[in-house]
C-alpha cells in the first residue's frame, strides 16, 4: 500500500516540475515579446492595483534566486541586466520576496531604482508596489510604503525637483505625471491601510504614520531662495485628496488617531501650523479684495465645466492646498487629542493661534469668502467652495457635544457669527459677498447651537466681553433682528426673493429659544409672538387675494410659484406659533395672537400628511398635544379640527375595525397584555388628552348617546362615543357590538381608572353619568347562578378591573389612608383575596386604619411660635420672625403641626397678613354671611357629590361630626357669592366660563376639614385668604372670571396656576432634575399637567392628610412660591419611578394613578430652602405680575 502510494506522489511531483519549466519558458517568450513593445510603442499606465492574480503567472522562487534578483537590481549593474531582474520580480508572488532574507537590499535597490530616469522602469516598479498593496498583508507592504515615502522624500529635497508655485502645474507634462502618480498610490494605500492596520502591532502602523508626516512636512530650508514659492508634497497629495479623506480614515478610530496626534504634538506641528497659515493667507486675500469692492476669483467653480483641464494656476494650487489645510484641521479639532496641539505659534504672528482663533477664523470665511445663492450651488455635485466647506466643518462640530463645548461655544465665536446681523441690526456699512447666503448659514448654525442646553445658556446668558456690563446677550440681538426682519426694515435685503427664506431661518432660530421656558422667558419682553402673528395675518390676507390662473402659461406659472411660496411662508409662521405651546406661558401667549385654531389646523394637518415622523418630531407633537389639553380653548379646537376624531377611529381600528374591510393576509395575535401594545400608544394619546378642562369642555352636558341598536361598522368619532362603547356597557346592544368584548371593555376600564384619578373629572362622570352604579350592577350580574342562596362573584378579567375602579372611585385617602385592591391574580392559594361587592358602602378592608396620635408633649419650638402668634405686640419683623420659627418646628417635629394647633396657626398668621396693607395682593370686599342653614339642594349636582366624599373623608379621619354636610354647604354657597362680588361678566362659547366655577372647591373643603367642620371659623378665614397672593395659588376658584385678572386672561379659561406655577415647575425641573425632564419629554407629557391635577384637587388621593395640611401651612406662611419647590421636592423624591416607568412607556398613568409613597413635605424642607435661594426673586416677581400679564 505504501508502495503505491509512492510511486503515485513520485508520477506527480515530476509533472509539477516539468509544468514549472513550461511556465518558464513561457514567461521568457512573453518578457521578449514584451520588451519588443515597449521599445516600439508608448507604455501605458497600468500601475494601479486593479491586476488580478488570475491572469498572472508567477514564479516560486528559492531564497538564493531571490538573492540574486536583489544583486541584479543593484543600480550599478546594467540597465538590461536590472531590466530582466525586475522583469523577473514581478512575476514573482509578492508574499515571498516581502518575507525573503534579501527583501532589505531589494526594498533599497527598489527605493532608489524609483528615480531611475527611464520612465518605464520606474513605473514597473510602481506596478510592483501596487500589486504588493493589493496582495499582501498590512505586515508586509508597510515596508513597501515606507520606501515609497522615503524615495518621494529624497525626490523632494534633491536637486532635479525644481517645481515652483508660481509657475503653476501642468499635469500633461510626462515629470509631473510620473510624480503624481507615485502620490496617487501612497494617497490608495493611506486610504486602505486604516483597515487593517489594527490586527497588527501598533508600531508598524506607527511607522506608516511617521513616514507620512515625515514627507508631508517637507519644506526648503528658510534661507533657500525658493522656500516661500516651494511646490511641497501637500501640495501634490492636495491634488489627489483635496477633501483630506487619508486624514479623516486615520483619525477615525482611537487606536491610530492617538499615534498620529501624538506624533503631530511631539514632531510634526509644524504641519499644523502649515495648515492655518494657509487658512490665514487665504482669508487675508478674501478680506482684501472684499473691502475694496473688487470680485474674488472663486476658483471652487472654475473647474465645473466639462473640458478636462491639465494645468493648474500658482493661485489654483493654493487654493487647492487651503481646501485640504481646512478639512485637515476641521477633522482634527473634533478630538481632544487633536485640541491639544493647539495653540499654535506662526512665524509672522507675535500671539499664538488659539482653537477660538482658528474658529472666529472659520466664520470669517464664511462671509468674506466667495459665496452663492443656495439654488446655484445645488446644480454642482461636489461643492469645494470655502463656505459650503466651513458649514460642513461647523456642522459637524454642533453634533458633537464634547467638540461644541471645547471650540464652539466661546462668545469670540459667537460674536463672529453675529457680525453681520448685529451690522444690520445697528445699520452700519456690511463687506460681505452674498449677504443671504451668509445670513442663512449663520441662522443654521446658531439654530443647532441653541438647539443644545450648554448652547442655549451660552446665546441667553453669556454677553460679549467687550461689553460685558451693559451690553445685550446674542439672544436678545436675534430677536430683535428677526422683528426687524419680519418689519421687512432691512434696506439691503428688500426685494430679494430669498427674503421669506432668511426670515424664516432666524425665526427658527428664535423658536428654538422660546420652545423652552428659559428662553421664553428671556424673549417674552419683545413680543415676538405678536410680530410673528401680525406676518401670519398679513401673509394669509396677501394669499387669499392671489388671482385664479388665466389661460396664458406663463403668467400661470408665475401666479403658481407666488402663491406656493406664499403659501410656504404662512406654514412657516404657524409652525413657529404653534412650537409656543411647548411651554405653558408659551400657549398663553399664543392665545393672545387669536391664531389658536389655525395652528391647531396646521399641525392636525401636517400629521395627517406625514405618513411616518421621526420619534424626535413625535415627543414634540405629543408635548403639543399634551400641553393643549390642558386649556379649555385649545382642546375645543383640537375637537373641531379634526384631532380627536382622527384619534378615536385610529384607536378603533386597533382595537374593532376600521371603516372599510380590508383583506386580512394573517390573522391578529391574541392579546395578552390587559392592553395590547398595539393600543398603547393610542391609550396613552388619551390619558394626556383627557385633563378636566378638556374633559369639561367635550362633555359638559351631553348625554350618553345608548342606542338600541350599534351596528358592526359604527365607528365611534368623539370622547363621548369611547365613553359609551368602551366603558359604560349597560346594554346588551353594546356588548354585542364588539367583536372583542373583554378586551375592549378591558380599555375602556383602565381608561375610566385613569380619568377618575383626577377627581373633577370624577365627579362630572358619576353626576352625568352615573358610572359607578353601571359598575355596581354589571358586577351584580357576573354572579354564578345557583339554587340555594345568593351566587358568588366570578373572577375574571373585568370583574377584577370594575372591583379596582369601584374602589379607587369611592374611596378618598392617600397611601397610607386607602387599600387599592390589585388587578392582578395572585399566584398562590387565595386566587383573588380581596372582597368584590355589588352595592354600598365599600368594604371597610380598602381603608387603612388610622394610627392614634401620640399623646402631645409640650414643645419649647411650638410654643415659641404660639406666643408669637397670640401676642398683642406685632414689632416690625414679626411675619419674618414667624417664618424662621415656623420652618424650625417643621423640621424638628413636623407631626406637632396639625389638628387645632395648625387650625390656629395659620388663622392668626393669615389674619395678620390680612390686616396688614403690604401683604394684601387683592382688595378686600365687605361680604355678611347668609343667614339660617344651606341645604345641599341648594348646590350644583357635581358640589352635591363633592360635599358627600369630603364629610365621608372627613369623618373616616375623625376630624369631622355627623351634621358636617349642612356646614359644609353653607360655607361652599357663601364662598361662591362672596367671590362673585369680585367677578367679572364674559360673554364666551366656553363651557368653564359660565356663571359657576367648573369643579369642586378642593381647597375650601380642605380648610374645613383643618378646622374641623367649624363653618363660621372656615369662613371668616376664607375671607380674610381671599386678600394675600397666595390665594390665587392655592384656592383656585379665588380668580374664577376675577375681575383682578386682565379680560384677555379670564377670556382664555387659563388659571395663573398653570401659566406660572406649572411653567416655572417645567423651568426648574430642567435645571435641577434634568434626568426627570428628559423622561418627560421622552414620554410625550409635561410636568405642568400632573402638576395642575395635583395642585387643582389639593393633592387629594396622592397624599395622606396629615402631608396635605403641610402643604397648605408650608405655602401660607413661606410664600406662594413653595408651590413650585414642592412640585419639584416631589419630582426629586420620584426620580427612580419616573425612569423605570419611562423606560416601560407608561410614565403618566403611574403619575396619575399613583399616590406620592414616602413623600414627607418636612424632610425636602432644606432643599426647598435652597431652591427658594436661587429662585425666589424671579419666582415672586412674575407671580406678582398675574394681575397685568404681558401678552
Amino acid at each position: 500500500m505504501i508502495h503505491a502510494l509512492k510511486n503515485v506522489m513520485m508520477v506527480v511531483v515530476e509533472s509539477l516540475i516539468n509544468k514549472l519549466e513550461e511556465d518558464r519558458m513561457h514567461d521568457k517568450d512573453l518578457a521578449s515579446k514584451a520588451k519588443k513593445e515597449r521599445q516600439s510603442g508608448y507604455y501605458t499606465d497600468n500601475c494601479s492595483d486593479s491586476d488580478s492574480s488570475f491572469n498572472q503567472s508567477y514564479a516560486f522562487m528559492s531564497q538564493e534566486e531571490l538573492q540574486l534578483l536583489a544583486e541584479k537590481l543593484d543600480p550599478s549593474q546594467p540597465k538590461e541586466v536590472r531590466q530582466e531582474a525586475l522583469q523577473t520580480l514581478c512575476l514573482a508572488p509578492a508574499s515571498d520576496i516581502l518575507s525573503s532574507e534579501s527583501w532589505p537590499s531589494l526594498r533599497e535597490h527598489l527605493t532608489i531604482s524609483l528615480a531611475d530616469p527611464d520612465a518605464t522602469f520606474s513605473e514597473k516598479i510602481l506596478r510592483f508596489y501596487a500589486k504588493t498593496f493589493s496582495s499582501s498583508p498590512f505586515n508586509m507592504t508597510r515596508e513597501v510604503y515606507t520606501s515609497l515615502a522615503r524615495h518621494l522624500e529624497l525626490y523632494f529635497l534633491s536637486g532635479e525637483y525644481s517645481l515652483h508655485i508660481s509657475a503653476g502645474l501642468d499635469v500633461s507634462n510626462t515629470d509631473v505625471n510620473r510624480l503624481l502618480k507615485k502620490v496617487r498610490l501612497l494617497n490608495e494605500y493611506q486610504k486602505e491601510a486604516p483597515s487593517s492596520w489594527i490586527r497588527h502591532p501598533e508600531k508598524y502602523m506607527e511607522e506608516v504614520v511617521e513616514s507620512t508626516l515625515s514627507l508631508l512636512s517637507l519644506k526648503h530650508k528658510p534661507n533657500h531662495p525658493a522656500s516661500p514659492d516651494f511646490l511641497s508634497p501637500m501640495h501634490f497629495l492636495a491634488l489627489l485628496d483635496i477633501k483630506a479623506m487619508w486624514f479623516k480614515k486615520w483619525t477615525h478610530a482611537y487606536y491610530s488617531r492617538r499615534v498620529v496626534f501624538r506624533l503631530l504634538e511631539n514632531k510634526y506641528k509644524s504641519l499644523i501650523n502649515a495648515a492655518v497659515q494657509q487658512c490665514l493667507d487665504y482669508f487675508e486675500f478674501c478680506k482684501a479684495a472684499v473691502n475694496k469692492n473688487s470680485k474674488v476669483v472663486d476658483f471652487a467653480q472654475q473647474h465645473c465645466s466639462d473640458i478636462q483641464n491639465f494645468s493648474y494656476t500658482g493661485p489654483e494650487l493654493q487654493y487647492i492646498y487651503f481646501v485640504h489645510s481646512l478639512c485637515l484641521l476641521g477633522r482634527l479639532l473634533i478630538y481632544k487629542e487633536g485640541q491639544k496641539i493647539f495653540p499654535v505659534q506662526l512665524k509672522n504672528k507675535k500671539d499664538t493661534v488659539s482653537i477660538t482663533d482658528v474658529l472666529v477664523l472659520f466664520v470669517q470665511l464664511i462671509y468674506y469668502s466667495p459665496s452663492y445663492p443656495k439654488t446655484a450651488l445645488a446644480a454642482h455635485t461636489e461643492n469645494y467652495s470655502p463656505e459650503s466647506l466651513v458649514m460642513e466643518i461647523l456642522q459637524v462640530f454642533c453634533d458633537q457635544t464634547g467638540c461644541a463645548a471645547e471650540c464652539l461655544y466661546k462668545d469670540r465665536v459667537i460674536d463672529a457669527l453675529l457680525h453681520p446681523v448685529q451690522s444690520l441690526l445697528n445699520g452700519t456699512e456690511v463687506y460681505i459677498n452674498c449677504l443671504e447666503t451668509t445670513l442663512l448659514d449663520v441662522a443654521d448654525i446658531l439654530a443647532r447651537i441653541a438647539a443644545s442646553e450648554d448652547g442655549l445658556s451660552l446665546l441667553l446668558y453669556v454677553k460679549n466681553e467687550k461689553n460685558a456690563k451693559d451690553g445685550p446677550t446674542a439672544a436678545h440681538v436675534l430677536v430683535q433682528f428677526t422683528k426687524k426682519l419680519l418689519r421687512d426694515d432691512i434696506s439691503l435685503l428688500s426685494g430679494s426673493e430669498f427674503m421669506p427664506v432668511v426670515k424664516g431661518a432666524f425665526v427658527f432660530v428664535c423658536r428654538q429659544m422660546y420652545k423652552t421656558c428659559e428662553g421664553l422667558e428671556m424673549l417674552i419682553p419683545y413680543g415676538l409672538h405678536e410680530s410673528i402673528a401680525e406676518a401670519w395675518k398679513k401673509t394669509s390676507l396677501l394669499s387669499e387675494r392671489v388671482p385664479t390662473p388665466v389661460t396664458d402659461a406663463d403668467s400661470s406659472s408665475s401666479v403658481s410659484q407666488e402663491s406656493k411660496s406664499s403659501l410656504l411662508w404662512e406654514e412657516t409662521l404657524l409652525d413657529a406659533l404653534l412650537n409656543f405651546s411647548t411651554t405653558p406661558k408659551g400657549l398663553f401667549l399664543l392665545h393672545s395672537t387669536d391664531a389658536i385654531n389655525d395652528c391647531v389646523n396646521f399641525m392636525f394637518n401636517s400629521l395627517s400628511k406625514k405618513i411616518q415622523t421621526n420619534e424626535y418630531e413625535d415627543f414634540g407633537n405629543r408635548i403639543i398635544v399634551t400641553q393643549m389639553a390642558t386649556t379649555p380653548m385649545a382642546a375645543v379646537a383640537l375637537q373641531n379640527s379634526g384631532f380627536i376624531k382622527a384619534l378615536v377611529t385610529e384607536l378603533w381600528a386597533l382595537l374593532e375595525c376600521g371603516k372599510d374591510d380590508l383583506r386580512i393576509t394573517q390573522p391578529k395575535s391574541t392579546p395578552v397584555d390587559p392592553i395590547d401594545q398595539s393600543c398603547q400608544k393610542s391609550f396613552l394619546f388619551l390619558v394626556n388628552l383627557l385633563t378636566y378642562p378638556a374633559v369639561f369642555e367635550l362633555l359638559s352636558k351631553r348625554d350618553i348617546p345608548n342606542k338600541p341598536m350599534y351596528s358592526f361598522r359604527e365607528v365611534p368619532t368623539d370622547i363621548i362615543d369611547i365613553i359609551d362603547r368602551l366603558i359604560i356597557l349597560n346594554s346588551e346592544a353594546k356588548i354585542h357590538s364588539l367583536f372583542n368584548y373583554e378586551q375592549s371593555h378591558i380599555f375602556g376600564l383602565r381608561l375610566l381608572n385613569v380619568l377618575c384619578c383626577e377627581l373633577n373629572t370624577l365627579l362630572l362622570l358619576e353626576t352625568q353619568y352615573k358610572v359607578s352604579q353601571v359598575l355596581l350592577t354589571a358586577q351584580e350580574e357576573n354572579v354564578t347562578e345557583t339554587s340555594e342562596g345568593p351566587g358568588v362573584f366570578i373572577i375574571d378579567g373585568l370583574s377584577v378591573e370594575r372591583n379596582h375602579v369601584l374602589v379607587r372611585i369611592n374611596l378618598i385617602g392617600g397611601p397610607k389612608e386607602r387599600i387599592l385592591p390589585l388587578r392582578e391574580l395572585d399566584k398562590g392559594s387565595g386566587l383573588y383575596p380581596w372582597p368584590m361587592f355589588s352595592s354600598f358602602p365599600v368594604p371597610k378592608c380598602y381603608l387603612a386604619e388610622i394610627p392614634r396620635k401620640a399623646e402631645f408633649r409640650q414643645d419649647k419650638d411650638l410654643n415659641k411660635l404660639l406666643k408669637l402668634l397670640k401676642g398683642p405686640e406685632k414689632p416690625t419683623e414679626w411675619a419674618e420672625i414667624c417664618r424662621k420659627q415656623f420652618r424650625k418646628v417643621m423640621k424638628a417635629r413636623p407631626d406637632s403641626i396639625s389638628g387645632p394647633i395648625l387650625a390656629e396657626l395659620i388663622e392668626k398668621f393669615v389674619s395678620y397678613l390680612s390686616e396688614c396693607r403690604t401683604d394684601c395682593y387683592f382688595s378686600m370686599e365687605s361680604y355678611k354671611a347668609m343667614d339660617g342653614d344651606v341645604k345641599k339642594e341648594n348646590l350644583s349636582s357635581v358640589q352635591q357629590l363633592g360635599v358627600e366624599m369630603t364629610v365621608r373623608y372627613g369623618k373616616y379621619l375623625n376630624l369631622l361630626k355627623e351634621d358636617a354636610e349642612n356646614g359644609l354647604c353653607f360655607v361652599l354657597v357663601n364662598c361662591e357669592e362672596f367671590l362673585k362680588q369680585q367677578q367679572r361678566t364674559v360673554v364666551s362659547s366656553l363651557c368653564c366660563l359660565q356663571e359657576h366655577y367648573a369643579g369642586y372647591d378642593w381647597f375650601a373643603s380642605s380648610i374645613f376639614l383643618i378646622m374641623s367642620g367649624d363653618r363660621e371659623r372656615t369662613l371668616t378665614f376664607l375671607q380674610q385668604f381671599s386678600c394675600l397672593l397666595v390665594s390665587a395659588f392655592l384656592w383656585l376658584p379665588r380668580l374664577h372670571l376675577s375681575m383682578h385678572l386682565p379680560v384677555t386672561t379670564v377670556e382664555y379659561g387659563i388659571h395663573p396656576v398653570y401659566f406660572c406655577s406649572a411653567h416655572y415647575v417645567e423651568m426648574l425641573l430642567k435645571a435641577e432634575l434634568p434626568l426627570v425632564c428628559s423622561a418627560f419629554h421622552m414620554s410625550g407629557f409635561t410636568p405642568s399637567q400632573i402638576c395642575l391635577q395635583w395642585i387643582t384637587q389639593c393633592f387629594w388621593n396622592y397624599m395622606d392628610w396629615s402631608e396635605i395640611c403641610h402643604y397648605i401651612a408650608i405655602c401660607i406662611f413661606l410664600g406662594p412660591d413653595y408651590q413650585i419647590y414642592i412640585c419639584i421636592s416631589l419630582f426629586r423624591h420620584l426620580q427612580q419611578d419616573i425612569l423605570k416607568h419611562t423606560e416601560a412607556r407608561d410614565l403618566q398613568v403611574f403619575l396619575k394613578e399613583e399616590a406620592l409613597h414616602g413623600f414627607r413635605v418636612s424632610d425636602y424642607l432644606d432643599y426647598m430652602e435652597s431652591l427658594q435661594d436661587i429662585y425666589r426673586p424671579m419666582l415672586m416677581k412674575d407671580m406678582r405680575t398675574i394681575k397685568a400679564q404681558n401678552t
